[in-house]
């Protein structure tokens, strides 16, 4: 099994990435998936501060690659030749992966400030906000854990700047040279 890991800054593509790859029928694992669960299972509501409690909480208890482990058995459940890991925040993570997965691969998306704060206000998840302040306050709590390292670390970088259309044709090109069906 080849397992395919994204990172990006807030707004950056990830979530699209991963719908363009869960059409081509790669399976995705979502590591926040695995936080948004732990804040429901205590009965909060998902929103930014709760999602970055709860994150912080994890890797302070289990270290910086908790949330890499917790997502290991759900990766190893899948049966296919490719698996993508959506949302991967730091280098502990990364190298967590690169241990468990020989071949792991990781995909760096890169996009401005501007145009990832004008997809946060449009998108209207439950975890956004719609200011500036905001948005840098979330970058640097995700840097803190070793965002920006991994983003250094990344095999292939993945520009995220135009249209959801160009994106979109380039993530469905890089999937299918890394063996994922076009």
């Amino acid at each position: 099994m080849k397992v395919i890991g994204v990172v990006g800054l807030p707004a950056s593509g990830k979530g699209e990435f991963s719908k363009i790859a869960a059409a081509m029928g790669i399976p995705v694992i979502v590591m926040g998936d695995v936080i948004r669960n732990a804040v429901q299972d205590v009965g909060c509501a998902p929103t930014d501060s709760n999602l970055g409690t709860m994150a912080n909480r994890l890797r302070a208890e289990r270290g910086m690659d908790a949330i890499a482990h917790l997502c290991v058995p759900e990766i190893r459940s899948r049966a296919a030749p490719i698996v993508l890991v959506d949302g991967i925040r730091g280098d502990a993570e990364v190298s967590t992966f690169r241990r468990i997965f020989p071949g792991f691969t990781l995909i760096g998306i890169d996009s401005s400030f501007e145009t990832r704060l004008a997809r946060i206000r449009a998108r209207g998840r439950s975890d956004d906000f719609a200011s500036a302040d905001d948005l840098c306050r979330r970058d640097t709590r995700e840097l803190g854990w070793g965002l920006g390292n991994a983003l250094l670390d990344a095999d292939i970088h993945l520009a995220n700047n135009g249209t959801l259309a160009e994106f979109a044709a380039a993530v469905r090109s890089l999937l299918a040279s890394l063996g994922g069906d076009p």
